[in-house]
């Protein structure tokens, strides 16, 4: 596992994988978004602590709420860009986030970077 922040070196069928997950398209989608997103989080009408659980916690819950969130994509972009973000953003996980941003900064087909 990579150090907190540090981004995954993916086999190539990991890239197709990152590149074609629902999650990381909306984020590609949302890439510059403008910090006003954080106003239409679902996550405001919940307990905080929901999204930073500990390590023998279940993240799903946090991870469904986001599911249904219509920030979705602008709140990944952002955990993505700054890549060192604790807990649940854009319905991942920090393991899942750390796979994601060695896309991210690759950029994607039609998004070079």
């Amino acid at each position: 596992m990579s150090p907190a922040g540090r981004p995954r070196v993916l086999a190539p069928a990991e890239m197709r994988k990152v590149r074609r997950d629902p999650r990381f398209r909306a984020a590609v989608e949302a890439r510059c978004p403008d910090p006003s997103w954080r106003t239409g989080g679902l996550c405001l009408q919940q307990d905080p602590e929901l999204f930073f659980p500990h390590a023998a916690q279940d993240p799903q819950p946090a991870v469904e709420i986001c599911q249904r969130c219509p920030v979705l994509g602008p709140c990944l972009a952002t955990a993505l860009e700054t890549g060192d973000c604790d807990g649940v953003w854009g319905g991942t996980t920090v393991d899942e986030r750390r796979t994601m941003r060695g896309a991210w900064l690759a950029g994607t087909p039609d998004t070079p970077r």
